[in-house]
């Protein structure tokens, strides 16, 4: 969906940056082993750079970055407070019925992810729901940390050099 498209509207710069204030714990739904991929990088700079208790849930991995990985939500050993989401946006309806299912109070849908009709029905539950945002780039955003961890390449294309 184009962005002019969307109807629905997501929490504020003020109400994000309240969210994660406020949170402890953050568990990460389709989180990955693989260094390539976003969830990692995500999980790499939240156990690096912050103080949340941070909990990795994919059910086909035992370890991720060295923290036990959970096979979903109800086996976490708290209720975690944000719940960031790094699954296909057709799969964001069965999330948001774990995360209600556990009491979660927010529901992070990752850069590039947008399923309107599940952020209404996260809403009318009661979740709070940030989608189409990088909690990573928000935290670092908000703390003046966008220059760590790859974000100042000094590069001012967006095409790959060619080596």
């Amino acid at each position: 969906m184009l962005k002019s498209q969307r109807t629905w509207e997501g929490p504020d710069a003020k109400k994000r940056l309240g969210i994660l204030r406020r949170a402890k714990s953050i568990a990460i739904v389709g989180a990955s082993s693989n260094p390539s991929r976003s969830s990692y990088f995500v999980g790499t700079y939240l156990l690096q750079s912050t103080d949340y208790r941070v909990y990795f849930v994919n059910p086909n991995a035992t370890e991720i970055l060295g923290q036990k990985a959970y096979p979903d939500l109800a086996s976490l050993p708290e209720v975690p407070d944000i719940v960031d989401v790094f699954r296909k946006a057709s799969d964001i309806p069965s999330v948001v019925e774990e995360v209600a299912a556990v009491g979660s109070p927010v529901m992070w849908v990752q850069l590039g992810i947008w399923n309107e009709d599940a952020a209404r029905d996260a809403e009318a539950r009661g979740i709070e729901v940030v989608m189409d945002r990088c909690v990573k780039i928000e935290h670092a955003r908000f703390h003046g940390g966008l220059h760590l961890m790859g974000f100042d390449t000094g590069q001012i294309t967006a095409r790959k050099t060619i080596r």
